[in-house]
């Protein structure tokens, strides 16, 4: 009865929410399309972002850009780790943090490319603790279509 009773609040503590951070872009609106200046058919550079919101006590942030629409399942397009947690904004073609391998097999931001049709990409930022424990999440999706 008491692993059970252990169990029960471990699992209470591990599905508590996180906290909510306003991720945004000057360059287009939440469920907008993405400028062609920051995918495969323009600059490809990555767009400017600005977010608020954050714990007081956040230790890093890591950002990740997905195409949840792409063919073969989730497309990694930009994966930044280790953001200091002072920073509250990318600017257009910027870079911080540590920037890991995209799903094109090379460094830093890749920008939309879909097949055919429109996709949609997703920007989460969120901010970690000294664990490296999740404190805050936010969101912001874009549309692309060739």
């Amino acid at each position: 009865m008491r692993r059970l009773t252990l169990a029960l609040i471990l699992a209470a503590g591990c599905t508590r929410g996180t906290g909510k951070i306003t991720l945004a872009s000057p360059a287009f609106g939440r469920n907008q399309p993405i400028p062609a200046k920051f995918t495969c058919t323009g600059q490809n550079i990555s767009p400017p972002l600005q977010w608020n919101g954050l714990p007081k006590h956040a230790s890093t942030l890591t950002l990740h850009l997905d195409d949840p629409d792409a063919p073969g399942g989730h497309f990694t397009h930009w994966d930044v780790t280790q953001i200091p947690a002072t920073t509250n904004a990318i600017p257009e073609g910027g870079h911080v943090g540590i920037e890991g391998t995209n799903g094109f097999g090379r460094q830093g931001y890749g920008g939309p490319c879909p097949p055919s049709g429109e996709y949609r990409y997703v920007f989460t930022l969120r901010a970690l603790d000294t664990n490296g424990k999740e404190m805050a999440r936010g969101e912001l999706i874009g549309t692309y279509a060739k």
